[in-house]
């Protein structure tokens, strides 16, 4: 993975919200999620990871059969639509580096395609303290048009793919001590070749006395929220 310099996506709508949202304490609980915006940029390592994760999409389908899921094989005989699996795995293996992103079969049943109006709806119901507090912080603006606006900066939504990513309650790498909630949306430019990421958790301040000095997971040296990706 390798940094870009690329200064319009380092904007003041990003750099506001990934700071307002760092550590949100809400009384009992805290808030902290993050944009992140990568590019589809070639690198060595993730050059391996995308090939290893084509072949076994590829022999899947080799050897798929009448008990496997029709709709998901329909889905990953497409070459665009393995593209973009192999796209948002690999977000997720910089999002979360010590968790095993290696199959992308097993992920694509995680994956599911959204309508905005589902990921409004989300935002307003999990994020309504924070919408508040945000208006008291920012003379009154809305905290879903601010993230509107960041977004569409980035990858412009009227031409975005909208997924989010939801594993099993035991599995998956966002069971973390004290967690209440927490969800992961990608948006996915299909020509830009731009991924955004959001990703927010919540955690009960009772149940994680000293444990939310640490940030949310990233890889060492990360500082930076604009990523090059490999494919």
């Amino acid at each position: 993975m390798k940094f870009l310099e690329y200064t319009p996506f380092d904007s003041l709508f990003l750099s506001s919200i990934n700071l307002f949202l760092n550590h949100l304490n809400l009384g009992e609980s805290t808030i902290k999620g993050s944009l992140e915006t990568f590019s589809c940029k070639q690198t060595g390592t993730d050059r391996k990871l995308s090939f290893s994760l084509e072949q076994e999409i590829l022999d899947y389908l080799e050897h798929s059969s009448d008990s496997d899921t029709p709709s998901s094989v329909e889905y990953l005989t497409s070459r665009s639509s393995r593209r973009t699996l192999i796209y948002l795995v690999l977000t997720l293996s910089h999002l979360y580096p010590d968790y095993d992103f290696s199959s992308a079969v097993q992920s694509h049943l995680y994956f599911r395609e959204e309508e905005w109006d589902n990921f409004k709806q989300i935002f307003d119901t999990y994020l309504f303290e924070a919408a508040r507090e945000w208006a008291i912080a920012n003379e009154g603006s809305s905290f879903i048009d601010s993230m509107t606006n960041a977004i569409d900066e980035v990858v412009k939504l009227n031409e975005c793919e909208i997924y989010s990513y939801n594993p099993d309650l035991d599995g998956g790498p966002f069971l973390q001590k004290g967690a209440i909630w927490s969800f992961n949306f990608f948006f996915y430019n299909r020509k830009l070749k731009r991924v955004v990421s959001f990703r927010c958790c919540c955690f009960s301040n009772l149940a994680t006395d000293g444990f939310l000095g640490d940030e949310i997971p990233r890889e060492e040296g990360e500082e930076d929220f604009l990523m090059g990706m490999d494919m």
